[in-house]
């Protein structure tokens, strides 16, 4: 028995064997990119090298096999929590015609191949078909590595896997049972799949419940972490318990999780790179340390089983994916990856073949030949999935880049609306993580060359107080953009009111939005946005986005967007749609967009030219009246932008100067944003403090003019009140 033999190792003292590890992970993609070879290939051969087969550097001890199994469950994971479930609900249909592909083709030409072929009876010919059916994603660090996990074709092999991973567990029961008690056990089966079904049912429930409390009352990153790898081996765990492989728990913890966790925060690039950085290195090196490339040469026979074996597994598989490509009508490339991401044969095949090596259905020379098969799929799976998704990714540059030249919407839109270039204002340690974390998942997508992050803090007062407060809050937002690997410019500035330094920066720096946090009333006459944002709003026309979110964005379930009549016509309106397309993807969330009939296909236009694959849903809002309904329907996870105007702009109306108050009595426990869409025009220039003839527009009304604004006020509140009560038309969100 090859596989559980080996000799005495060099090395055993626990700090060099990982050292060792880390050297190989540091050498190998360095190494073999010169090559052209995929560096998982380089760490399965570096596996063999120094390995018990190969020159007995180290052994296979605990150490691999705890790391080598948190790895397989950490790929899985990864791929899980890497889908967006609206691309895999529009691609469920066709992953899980895949996965029926590639169980069925692999079962009846693996089964009739073992019997002809290599002369075995149909007990182990069938089993033998289970592994090839079953297949590992090992190649799936490499189209995470493109930024492929989104394709469909990746989306599919994902969903195909979990069909074809359940089937090859429930063969390998049924098979066990008829070998060990010489019948077909039905009430087994069935049990198992009932057990399933209970499964999937209390995850999906508790889960998502127990996430969404943990994340709002826990923002910790490394606490975050920890509670996420403890609910994905949780999940592990008790599949294991009922049955089921541990990799499918992962698998399926990582998709009921991924809603919580944006692709571009920084919980998400901790969770990638311990990842990618150790377990799934230790896995692949793991895989490698088990192949004796020595069992060729044993004998003939354990050469032709193990060139049958590898032959058909690859040939199943390449079927699989022809078909598939031909009945839903893909592109070859779509094959292409489709087959590279399926071939690969390791973690189920490893331990089917285990299993029946121990119960005696499998002799030998099929051990041995699994070995060599699981070395040669890895190695066509990597260097086929590297390959294809080389050209996927050049293909989307060139759509890109064409798109750009040519121009994809039939709706003009003014202005550069996908250049990016974000200001942050940060006031204070407490609120800047929260508002880079928002200005992050509203970044625009388009070019990233041509995107750059500004944190700002302004200060009048030049005591060392201020200027450490000030440095702190910048430390701070830094540190908050780099865990979710983003780099942001901070800028200090004093200046003679916060006004000044913002309109100063924004000019000095070619910004075209800024993104801020909503005042805090401080006392009773203070207007809801304070003197200091509507100051901004007249002195500068950029994109103004004011935010209040008593929940971490990550957590909410659904984005309600109220737009007035004749947004489309702003010059700033593709970019706010795109801001928004860019934060409901990332979320992962539905966005209700409550607008006129005549505005909404504008919406769908933009975010469809600029592939933002989202639930964008509308809701007829015909007139100013409609927006006082909305406040019975805003739940507290929900997120609730609202798309104001500018005085000097098309959509203002007059109505929008009671939008504070209305804000204030009916949306004062929501999470809001209120923004302000860019526009053409000439800037206001503001004000200086030490200008004798300038207005002070900090200064308190009159007590007169209060009297006469609240006057105004109750007697607008209470005309659209009794308009309300005659009104029967609802807002269903």
């Amino acid at each position: 028995m090859t596989i559980l033999s080996a000799t005495m190792p060099i090395v055993t003292d626990p700090v060099l064997i990982f050292f060792i590890v880390l050297v190989i992970i540091l050498l190998a993609p360095i190494l073999l990119n010169r090559l052209k070879i995929p560096h998982i290939i380089g760490m399965i051969v570096a596996g063999i090298a120094i390995g018990p087969y190969g020159i007995a550097l180290l052994n296979r001890d605990a150490s691999f096999e705890i790391f080598g199994q948190v790895g397989i469950i950490y790929l899985m994971f990864l791929a899980g929590i890497e889908i967006d479930m609206f691309h895999l609900k529009k691609n469920l249909r066709r992953g899980l015609g895949f996965g029926i592909y590639t169980f069925v083709i692999p079962m009846v030409l693996g089964t009739l191949t073992s019997v002809w072929l290599l002369g075995f009876n149909w007990l182990t010919s069938v089993l033998l078909a289970s592994m090839y059916a079953s297949h590992t994603l090992i190649a799936y660090p490499i189209v995470s590595r493109f930024g492929l996990t989104k394709s469909p074709a990746v989306i599919i092999t994902i969903a195909g896997t979990i069909v074809t991973v359940l089937g090859a567990l429930i063969v390998l029961a049924i098979i066990v049972g008829i070998y060990q008690t010489g019948t077909f056990n039905t009430t087994e089966v069935l049990w198992l799949l009932t057990r399933l079904v209970i499964y999937c049912i209390i995850v999906v429930y508790s889960y998502p419940r127990l996430t969404r409390w943990f994340f709002k009352k826990y923002n910790d990153n490394i606490t975050q972490f920890i509670y996420v790898l403890a609910m994905v081996f949780l999940a592990s765990v008790s599949a294991k318990m009922i049955g089921l492989e541990s990799v499918l728990g992962a698998f399926y913890a990582g998709l009921v999780l991924n809603r919580y966790i944006p692709n571009t925060s920084g919980l998400m690039n901790r969770i990638e790179f311990v990842g990618n950085a150790i377990f799934i290195p230790y896995f692949l090196i793991g895989v490698g340390m088990l192949i004796n490339v020595k069992v060729l040469f044993a004998s003939w026979t354990t050469l032709y089983v193990a060139t049958v074996m590898s032959v058909v597994a690859t040939l199943c598989k390449w079927v699989a994916a022809w078909i598939t490509q031909r009945f839903y009508k893909m592109d070859k490339i779509d094959r292409s990856i489709m087959f590279g991401l399926s071939n690969a044969q390791a973690a189920a095949t490893l331990a089917a073949v285990m299993i029946g090596f121990k119960l005696g259905i499998f002799n030998e020379d099929v051990l041995n030949g699994t070995i060599v098969m699981i070395l040669f799929t890895c190695t066509v799976s990597s260097i086929v999935t590297e390959r294809a998704a080389q050209r996927i990714k050049l293909n989307l540059l060139t759509e890109t880049a064409n798109s750009d030249k040519t121009g994809m919407s039939k709706i003009p839109m003014p202005g550069n609306y996908k250049k990016n270039r974000t200001l942050i204002t940060v006031s204070n340690p407490v609120t800047a993580p929260a508002l880079v974390d928002f200005a992050v998942l509203m970044q625009l997508p388009f070019n990233k060359k041509d995107s750059e992050l500004f944190a700002l803090h302004v200060r009048n007062d030049n005591s060392a107080g201020s200027r450490a407060i000030g440095r702190n809050s910048l430390d701070v937002a830094i540190s908050t953009a780099a865990s979710a690997d983003v780099k942001v410019t901070a800028i200090e500035r004093y200046d003679l009111n916060v006004v000044t330094g913002l309109v100063n920066t924004i000019e000095e720096r070619d910004i075209t939005d800024v993104i801020m946090g909503m005042h805090r009333k401080t006392n009773v006459i203070d207007s809801f946005f304070g003197a200091k944002i509507e100051q901004l709003l007249k002195a500068t026309n950029k994109m103004i986005v004011i935010n209040r979110c008593f929940i971490p964005v990550s957590t909410v379930t659904r984005i309600v967007v109220y737009v007035p009549e004749k947004a489309q016509f702003e010059t700033g309106f593709a970019r706010w749609v795109c801001s928004i397309g860019s934060l409901a993807s990332q979320i992962g969330c539905r966005a209700i967009f409550c607008c006129h009939p005549d505005t909404w296909p504008y919406i769908r236009q933009i975010l469809r030219n600029n592939k933002f694959d989202i639930r964008a849903e509308k809701r007829e809002m015909n007139d100013w009246d409609d927006f006082l309904l909305l406040a019975n329907r805003i739940l507290d996870d929900d997120l609730f932008i609202v798309v104001s105007a500018r005085r000097t702009s098309v959509s203002f109306n007059s109505q929008m100067d009671e939008l504070p108050g209305f804000l204030q009595r009916y949306f004062a426990r929501n999470n809001l944003v209120v923004l302000y869409p860019g526009q053409f025009g000439n800037e206001v220039p503001v004000t200086s403090t030490i200008d004798p003839l300038s207005n002070d527009i900090t200064a308190p009304p009159s007590e007169l003019w209060i009297r006469i604004a609240s006057v105004y006020r109750r007697i607008i509140l209470f005309r659209k009140r009794f308009t309300q009560r005659k009104r029967t038309k609802k807002i269903d969100l």
